[in-house]
């Protein structure tokens, strides 16, 4: 048995499945299990609520952060931990000093979660909400230069994505971070899809927020995420929800300020255990390879991918060239949803898990580092059996 066949037996979810959907939620490792396990059962030895369970808090929360901050190369200070990408874009978007007449710019590319905050804060606030339309630049165009045209001198905030979930663009976001700091615009991205997938270097990015989640890539649990908040702008980014974490207290438990770091954004009582199953979850990628390793090896297995979709007949991939993420979207030549959902129904009986897209109407299939060729052959059959069945 070679490496990555014993590797991957670390992964219980893929002995009985052939899984596609890295991009909704990652299956999680034995030792990120067993580590949840093993610090709910701390805690009750210890005592649920006490000073010693106190300070294990304390430090598991601090060790979270380093290896978080460890895979976006920031300081541990700059990261907030929140249960997933939504609560972080909910932060970075109601913690803005809105005015009337303010102006936020997203694409048409985005989740429609966030969507919707866009549209409330713009209904409460008189803030102008546009989409500038970045799902035509994935084969031709430049991303860069339709944003600048849709910037405007009252732009306070760009949403966008890194990896757009739908068509698996990568953006070039030291140019678009750049164009934002020119025109004096907050950039808040939506890093669903690439924590845990792209090597990352926020620092040197200079995003202002960065929300994510351990669920997706990093095949931790679901229900911890996180949001980076560059230093230079953390006074002007007021708490969204509030609690005792956020603040400091005096002598009389009353309260005085927000910390000076992430802290600031989180609130009460979290589900603390799954800390520890996510800095398990990280420490298997890494033991794996670099970031720049995994990230090529996803490269190679989605050009892998994208090559046998092109080969078949009736299909057509999104991208006219080798993606640049795990995110392979295809569509079928009649193009309609019912046809996408019983072809993604029809894999999955087979035990064949992608899943559909509505805007544009296609086929989402995920390939990760590990995911095997063998895997990838399978899928291809599935799709040429349904093909033959469908007629």
């Amino acid at each position: 048995m070679n490496r990555l066949h014993l590797y991957r037996q670390q992964f219980p979810a893929l002995e009985n499945k052939t899984y596609f959907n890295y991009g909704g939620q990652g299956p999680m490792p034995q030792v990120a299990m067993d580590a949840i396990t093993q610090a709910q059962v701390h805690i009750q030895e210890i005592g649920p609520f006490g000073t010693e369970v106190g300070s294990w808090i304390d430090e598991e929360t601090k060790a979270i952060k380093v290896a978080i901050a460890a895979e976006l190369h920031v300081p541990p200070a700059t990261i907030t931990i929140t249960e997933n990408v939504t609560v972080g874009c909910n932060i970075a978007m109601w913690g803005i000093d809105w005015n009337p007449g303010d102006h936020l710019l997203l694409t048409d590319c985005e989740h429609p979660g966030i969507v919707a905050i866009a549209q409330e804060i713009g209904r409460r606030f008189a803030v102008e909400v546009t989409i500038c339309p970045l799902m035509a630049t994935l084969n031709q165009g430049d991303p860069v230069a339709v944003i600048d045209q849709h910037l405007r001198s009252n732009t306070r905030l760009l949403v966008l994505s890194h990896i757009l979930w739908n068509t698996g663009q990568v953006l070039p976001l030291d140019k678009i971070s750049k164009l934002c700091i020119d025109n004096q615009t907050r950039l808040l991205v939506d890093a669903a899809q690439s924590v845990g997938s792209l090597p990352l270097n926020l620092t040197e990015l200079e995003v202002d927020f960065y929300a994510f989640t351990g669920h997706k890539w990093l095949c931790g649990p679901g229900g911890v995420g996180g949001l980076y908040v560059r230093p230079e702008v953390r006074d002007s980014l007021k708490p969204t929800f509030i609690g005792w974490r956020s603040i400091l207290t005096d002598s009389q438990g009353q309260p005085v300020d927000w910390h000076s770091d992430g802290k600031r954004y989180e609130v009460a009582t979290s589900n603390y255990p799954l800390y520890a199953g996510l800095k398990q979850a990280i420490a298997i990628h890494q033991q794996w390879g670099t970031a720049e390793e995994r990230y090529q090896q996803i490269c190679n297995h989605s050009e892998y991918l994208w090559r046998r979709l092109g080969a078949l007949p009736n299909i057509i991939p999104l991208r006219t060239s080798p993606p640049e993420s795990g995110l392979v979207s295809f569509q079928l030549t009649q193009k309609t949803p019912q046809a996408h959902r019983q072809l993604v129904e029809f894999l999955q009986s087979r035990k064949i898990f992608t899943r559909t897209i509505a805007d544009p109407s296609c086929v989402r299939a995920c390939v990760h580092y590990f995911t095997l060729e063998l895997e990838i052959d399978q899928l291809i059959e599935g799709i040429e059996e349904w093909l033959v069945v469908s007629g």
